[in-house]
């Protein structure tokens, strides 16, 4: 069995370019598609996460889609379990596995020998009962500052998972290993997307307001009314926070529009700055068209 990884930031083509290779499996040798994605584990958000279609996956094998319900808790540590044993399923098939990577800590928990630190439900559940993000990075300088130093301040879940195991565990978050800050020899080949900054904002654009015709605020509407709920995580989710926010009186679906736009452009940069520290991967600027220019590379590791 054969590794590519196609990693990028938010609407960079990743999924355009997996697709296409799938479809050119009886040459390539059959092709199975591992997403990972944090959010696509979740059934019901479909729209919000650019999932694929259910004719895409009828076309191509797909795992790590729909793994729980929007109101369950989904860790890195599930995912990793899940996305190995895909992967050890494809290579007993003696397929090719194509993992589709915008979530830069779940791609790293699965194609690096990465030990992730246990799990403190009770902890965790006191922490995301925590509503000034600023006050649990303010703990985490004080406890971990290594730790707080690779953290974004908003970025609640990390905050929070970090601040887990150092409470949990009474270690450091930062003493586990060299973690996400290794980069050891692995079988796969990791290709990575790379837009000019002005042409992704547009295409970021785009796609948002394609999901808002697509429906989205009826999936969000749905997922809000289901007597099940959603978790914490799920409605932090890009797309859905801020039509959540929008549902419930905070401000009008225009301004949530504007704002889910504004905030997956700054995610997007998020995600470049995460798969920049990896010297492992091959860049392939793009100037136009995803497929067309990215293809060929796949192309020749898998001849």
């Amino acid at each position: 069995m054969k590794q590519i990884v196609i990693l990028g930031p938010t609407a960079s083509g990743k999924s355009d370019v997996a697709m296409a290779l799938g479809a050119e499996r009886a040459e390539y040798g059959d092709i199975e598609i591992v997403a990972v994605d944090a959010m696509q584990v979740y059934r019901g958000m479909d729209i919000g996460t650019a999932k694929p279609s259910l004719a895409d996956q009828a076309a191509v094998p797909h795992h790590c889609i729909d793994l729980v319900g929007p109101h369950e808790l989904f860790t890195v540590a599930e995912f990793q379990r899940e996305a190995r044993a895909a992967l050890a399923g494809i290579a007993q098939r003696d397929h090719n596995a194509v993992l589709v990577a915008g979530t830069g800590m779940y791609l790293t928990a699965v194609i690096d020998n990465f030990t992730l630190p246990g799990e403190w439900p009770a902890i965790r559940a006191e922490l995301e009962a925590v509503t000034d993000i600023s006050e649990l990075y303010a703990r985490l300088i004080e406890i971990d500052p290594a730790a707080a130093a690779k953290i974004e301040p908003a970025n609640q879940r990390r905050l929070v998972r970090a601040l887990e195991v150092c409470l949990g565990s009474g270690k450091l978050f930062s003493s586990f290993g060299p973690g996400a800050t290794a980069f050891p020899e692995i079988p796969a080949v990791q290709i990575g997307l790379r837009w000019p900054r002005d042409l992704l904002a547009q295409r970021v654009e785009q796609r948002v307001h394609a999901m808002i015709e697509r429906g989205l605020v009826s999936e969000v509407r749905s997922l809000l009314e289901s007597s099940e709920g959603l978790s914490r995580t799920a409605r932090q989710a890009l797309g859905y926070r801020e039509l959540i926010a929008a549902l419930e009186g905070a401000c009008s679906i225009d301004q949530a529009v504007a704002e889910i736009i504004v905030r997956t452009r700054q995610f997007a940069v998020r995600q470049e700055r995460w798969f920049r520290r990896d010297p492992r991967i091959q860049w392939v600027d793009i100037t136009a068209d995803p497929v067309a220019e990215v293809l060929p590379i796949v192309r020749q590791h898998l001849a």
